[in-house]
């Protein structure tokens, strides 16, 4: 802290300013309750503020709706947008960051842009899954990302830990670590701010308590004149030990007003603004409000707050921000720890409790867009006011996280409410919160932590059949994931009291019915059962005239044909779920179709039509900015590559692939046979340690990626004659 990382990327800034750039500043939110995305956020809307409605709609283009999600103003430009298509979860996150990036590139075009991301140890996993998105997307682009960050917090177990490792691997990340000044530095930095020439024994003094940290020579310079400099070298002995010592010196400098609205600032957060400490405090005419002074301090007059801020502002406790006008930020989270530090715990939870109230007081209107800053104040609360307010804001917290693919974020909120909750019956309040729990594990879950996330979707399920409430027990039923060949589900039951729930002919019904016979076909292996339930979806849609249905219907069943080995079938089916799609431009349905009819025909040997299927398929997934159906293309793509001899054109699906998913077991087998059908063995060996590594995620099988696996070991061992991997 305090080594001058900020001021570094104030001075680059300025730099690219001066060569024609457009600097955007993101800055995360050391407390909880910043909603997801929050500096990209920051960055975005800013932009978003300035550029036009006609400029805005080139360079998002279909990505508008998307990004719209996390920064809900673009709707107030561009009003027409429609709600994106609900995906499986990684595919959703993965179209949003496809979104900012194409947007972000585009909008650089005309004018280079710098994004700094400040304090990225507070970051939040979205925020930094969405940074090494980007930073492997922006190479030829016009765009340069800073960001800055304590390394002294980052642990091995840090979420940023992990993004630094991945922006380690790409060829155009650089690492710039900061020192502390040298001796002549501090006398240099000390001349220029303060006017005052340091004798060399005063700089090696103060060089030798600050390490030459910047932040605590600034606060040893505060504390001395040129007159008593050389009298008096006490104030030497406050730095690093003291610094929140010379920092409470500054504090105590202020009036009592001016302090006791910093100690209601700084529990605020780092940053706040005046619209958030205007409801704290009321004129003297009132009934006293701000400032939990103990029964001691007097309330300070709504007229006096721009006072006492001007006074902290002179002081350089605090910083003006440019945008918005009224935002407020401390120079430094040392000031605001300090300040943090001298109020006790009890103290501290009734300030929550007031700033909370009073918050949501004032966010009357649109509480629900403040739910995670208003969760967390009433989390911190909870001894003095109980559960209610901290259940209801972190619901909707967690549920607004979900909306915009932060599902890390969501499982915190959702897990918070159930806590909450404990010990207390089931009520719509912990039904909530097990549907949301369900839906961020599904999205956040490997495949071997599956279970938890079923168990929490069906106590919900049941619940809400039980209440009578069928739209969210439908709901529920109809939660999107992926069904695994091999893997019985409690879904399966799920689906089947769900259908119960509905009439027989509804269009509800008819929905069910399709994901219930890819559950059949896929996790339970019963063949029959599934064309019974796609047949009967297939009839509400047709009765129903409902066009978009029918295909989904038939693209399922052309799954589940595919794995049951009825390739013709396969192919009639998808041929007619493709045809059906291109009438009313069913992208989604028309991708999974094309890719099993693909398949299957690849399976008949006509290579040349299933090739056609593939490159087609390649085109759907490009468009749709869907990462699992990208994968799927890239496979078929590489396979058929393969089997006409293409090796180079196979390896390059396969790369593709694997940019995406890295640990596909089905990509990772084909790039381990196309390795050894060449001959090439010791990269082949490294392809099929990564390959084993990755099988190992999933639970004990029969699954998918162990029978993978016991097929491609002994087709390894065939081709070079070594036969020492059997025990995998």
């Amino acid at each position: 802290p305090g080594i001058g990382k900020t001021r570094t990327a104030q001075e680059l800034a300025a730099l690219a300013e001066k060569r024609g750039a457009q600097v955007l500043w993101g800055r995360c939110y050391e407390e909880q309750g910043a909603p997801p995305y929050w500096p990209w956020v920051q960055c975005m809307r800013t932009y978003v503020q300035q550029a036009g409605a006609e400029r805005l709609t080139a360079e998002m283009g279909p990505g508008a709706a998307d990004i719209a999600e996390i920064i809900p103003e673009i709707r107030g430009k561009l009003p027409n947008l429609d709600t994106p298509q609900a995906l499986e979860p990684d595919q959703a996150r993965f179209r949003l960051f496809d979104s900012i990036t194409t947007f972000l590139k585009n909008a650089a075009q005309s004018q280079p842009f710098m994004l700094v991301l400040d304090d990225l140890h507070w970051a939040d996993r979205s925020s930094l899954l969405l940074l090494e998105f980007l930073a492997r997307e922006i190479g030829t682009s016009r765009l340069l990302l800073v960001g800055a960050y304590r390394d002294v917090e980052v642990s091995r177990r840090h979420p940023l830990s992990q993004t630094l490792g991945a922006l380690v691997r790409e060829q155009l990340f650089h690492r710039v670590q900061l020192y502390g000044l040298t001796r002549q530095e501090v006398g240099e930095l000390v001349e220029g701010s303060s006017e005052i020439t340091l004798s060399l024994e005063a700089a090696k003094v103060i060089h030798t308590r600050t390490d030459g940290n910047p932040f605590f020579v600034g606060e040893v310079t505060r504390q001395v004149t040129l007159e008593n400099i050389s009298e008096d070298s006490g104030w030497a002995s406050i730095i690093p030990e003291g610094v929140r010592d010379a920092i409470g010196r500054r504090l105590n400098r202020l009036s009592e007003h001016c302090n006791e609205m910093l100690t209601t600032a700084s529990v605020i957060g780092r940053g706040f603004t005046l619209g958030q400490l205007k409801p704290l405090i009321e004129d003297h005419s009132a009934s006293p409000v701000l400032s939990e002074a103990e029964g001691s301090g007097q309330a300070v007059a709504v007229d006096q707050l721009l006072e006492v801020l001007e006074e902290a502002l002179g002081a350089r406790l605090i910083e003006a921000l440019p945008d918005p006008v009224g935002q407020y930020q401390f120079t430094h989270a040392l000031i605001q720890e300090t300040l943090l530090e001298e109020i006790s715990i009890t103290r501290r939870v009734r300030l929550h409790a007031r700033i909370g109230e009073a918050l949501e007081l004032f966010y009357a209107a649109e509480v629900e867009a403040h739910a995670a800053e208003l969760a967390h104040h009433f989390s911190q609360a909870e001894a003095v006011l109980g559960t209610d307010k901290l259940v209801r804001y972190s619901l909707l917290a967690g549920e607004q996280a979900l909306s915009t693919y932060a599902w890390e974020d969501a499982l915190g909120y959702f897990q918070r409410a159930l806590a909450a909750k404990e010990g207390q019956q089931t009520d719509t309040e912990t039904a909530a919160a097990l549907y949301g729990l369900g839906r961020a594990q599904v999205a956040t879950f490997g495949r071997h932590q599956r279970d938890e996330a079923l168990a929490n979707l069906s106590r919900a399920f049941d619940y809400y059949v039980e209440a009578g409430d069928v739209p969210r027990a439908v709901a529920v039923a109809e939660t999107p994931m992926f069904s695994h060949v091999g893997e019985p589900s409690i879904f399966t039951q799920i689906f089947s009291r769900a259908l119960e729930l509905v009439p027989p002919d509804s269009h509800e019904a008819g929905r069910l019915l399709a994901r219930h016979g890819s559950l059949l076909g896929m996790a339970e292996g019963d063949y029959d059962a599934a064309q019974d339930a796609f047949t009967r979806a297939l009839a509400i849609a047709q009765s129903q005239g409902d066009v978009a249905l029918e295909v989904r219907t038939l693209a399922n069943a052309s799954q589940v044909h595919l794995h049951h080995r009825r390739f013709q079938e396969t192919i009639e089916t998808g041929l007619r779920a493709i045809e059906l799609a291109g009438q009313i431009d069913e992208p989604g349905a028309e991708a999974i179709a094309r890719y099993y009819t693909s398949q299957a025909l690849a399976r008949n040997g006509d290579l040349a039509e299933a090739r056609r299927h593939a490159t087609a398929l390649l085109a759907l997934a490009r468009r749709l900015r869907d990462r699992h159906l990208l994968a799927l293309a890239f496979f078929s793509n590489q396979l058929l590559c393969r089997l006409q001899g293409d090796w180079g054109f196979a390896r390059d699906y396969i790369d593709g692939g694997l940019a995406l998913l890295p640990t596909e077991t089905r990509l990772l087998a084909s790039r381990v046979t196309l390795e050894y059908e060449i001959g090439d063995f010791d990269q082949g060996k490294i392809c099929l340690d990564q390959f084993v590594e990755a099988v190992r995620l999933n639970p004990p099988g029969p699954t998918v990626p162990y029978a993978q696996m016991a097929a491609l070991i002994p087709t390894v061992a065939r081709i070079t004659g070594v036969i020492d991997r059997f025990d995998n």
